[in-house]
């Protein structure tokens, strides 16, 4: 597969969605709506293709099998909603042909989010899940499995809180036919949520048959500097993917968010990434659509440069 670097990944899915007006207030989160409003999922690729990515990452981050069939749905539509998140993504990206006639065909990236995003009890920013890696592996190869089957270009094993569920997916990646990157949730400039060095975790893939970029992802903008040298540092050779959140903060009190909201300054900011040698940017939580344009009009003198 032929990419063009550094490639312009999407924002935000949910905060995107919640923009258009949906209510996410639901165990499956985004993932609700493959079954209630699929439409409102292509909206919101086609939001994020119109403003320049050149990669966007499926509404599966949430949907699994155990998470579908906690809410009622049996084991075959679990396995047909977990599909449909690449269909949608196809979709979008046909329409969006259809009317800009984009130089590269965009690339779709299936979301495979943590077990705690299924648990939806925080244990996702921390990798404190209290289970064996029987029950990880058993609860990612599914869906793993079903998503290696459909015209997903790669796997973003994204928001990866431990080195424990690090380890079952490096496993289970060692035979899918679709490459993967794999993006940590990191709580300073060094390591992952639950304290392991971000360093082990390069160790560990560095010559993995199918992990093809390691990088960070939901984690605050002020950290990624740091996280792009400290992987580097450790002989990392393969790609670097970096799609940080927006550092920013709800207040109760004065009920605003508070961090780095301006899109401008994150595209800025993504322009000393790539200096450092990240390969594949983007925005997680509370980034949309105008950082990722801001981020396109740097990146569209950098096309070519790196491959």
């Amino acid at each position: 597969m032929k990419i063009n670097y550094p490639l312009l990944i999407d924002g935000g899915l949910s905060n995107q969605l919640e923009k258009q007006g949906l209510d996410l207030n639901h165990s499956l989160w985004s993932a609700i709506l493959l079954e209630t409003n699929p439409e409102a999922i292509i909206q919101a690729h086609l939001a994020y293709l119109k403003a320049g990515a050149q990669c966007i990452i499926t509404s599966s981050y949430q949907a699994s099998v155990d998470g579908f069939m906690s809410e009622g749905y049996d084991m075959e539509k679990a396995h047909r909603l977990i599909k449909s998140a690449v269909l949608l993504a196809e979709e979008a990206i046909k329409r969006h042909i259809s009317t800009e006639s984009p130089v590269q065909k965009p690339l779709i990236a299936a979301s495979i989010g943590p077990y705690g995003a299924f648990l939806a009890n925080g244990s996702e920013y921390t990798g404190d899940y209290g289970v064996t890696d029987e029950i990880l592996s058993k609860f990612h190869k599914t869906r793993i499995s079903l998503l290696d089957d459909s015209k997903a270009d790669f796997f973003a094993c994204e928001t990866i809180p431990s080195f424990q569920e690090t380890k079952v997916l490096a496993t289970l990646l060692k035979t899918t036919k679709k490459p993967a990157w794999v993006s940590f949730s990191c709580r300073d400039g060094q390591h992952l949520n639950d304290g392991t060095h971000i360093g082990k975790c390069a160790t560990l893939l560095a010559s993995h048959p199918t992990v093809f970029a390691i990088g960070v992802n939901c984690t605050p903008p002020k950290y990624i500097s740091g996280l792009i040298k400290t992987i580097k540092e450790e002989g990392w050779t393969k790609k670097i993917v970096m799609y940080p959140n927006s550092g920013e903060v709800y207040h109760a009190k004065s009920k605003t968010w508070r961090g780095v909201s301006d899109p401008q300054i994150f595209a800025e900011m993504a322009k000393e990434w790539v200096d450092l040698g990240a390969d594949l940017i983007g925005g997680c939580c509370r980034i949309g659509p105008e950082h990722i344009k801001n981020m396109n009009a740097f990146f569209s003198g950098l096309h070519g440069l790196r491959t």
